[in-house]
Formats: C-alpha cells, sequence, structure tokens
C-alpha cells in the first residue's frame, strides 16, 4: 500500500529502531475506529484496527510498559 495522506485526526510517530520507519495513529470517529499502522518510508507493512472501547486498554499497557518491574516479578523469571 502507497502512502496516503493523513487523516484530519491523526499522527505519527518515528521509529528509532530503523531509517524511515513510523507509527501511523488515524482516528476515524465517524466508524468508532483507531487505526495503527507501522510504516516503512512511504509503504505501509502493517495495520490493526481498534474499536474506540479497546483505545484505552491499549493506551494503559503502553503507559505501564514505562513503569519499572517490582523485584518479586524480576527475580521470577
Amino acid at each position: 500500500m502507497r502512502i496516503s495522506p493523513l487523516p484530519r485526526r491523526g499522527s505519527t510517530v518515528v521509529g528509532r529502531d530503523q531509517e524511515g520507519r513510523r507509527l501511523r495513529i488515524a482516528a476515524h470517529p465517524e466508524s468508532g475506529r483507531v487505526v495503527l499502522s507501522i510504516w516503512q518510508d512511504d509503504v505501509c507493512r502493517a495495520t490493526i484496527r481498534l474499536a474506540a472501547e479497546d483505545v484505552p486498554g491499549v493506551v494503559e499497557q503502553l503507559t505501564r510498559s514505562l513503569l519499572p518491574v517490582p523485584a518479586e516479578e524480576s527475580d521470577a523469571g
């Protein structure tokens, strides 16, 4: 898929692991969806369409990934 203009409600996040990699976040309120897509330069490599009610859970998991792992969990491995 070739790049298309970003919808009115959306943004991109620059990937730090590979030159030209971006995460695109596109809101589609008319269909109750948020689309996350991974782009390499101007080519879409993958997408996931989230229902609006799934977005808070994704945000929560992203936030939790920033928290330090408690000692008892890190020792259990």
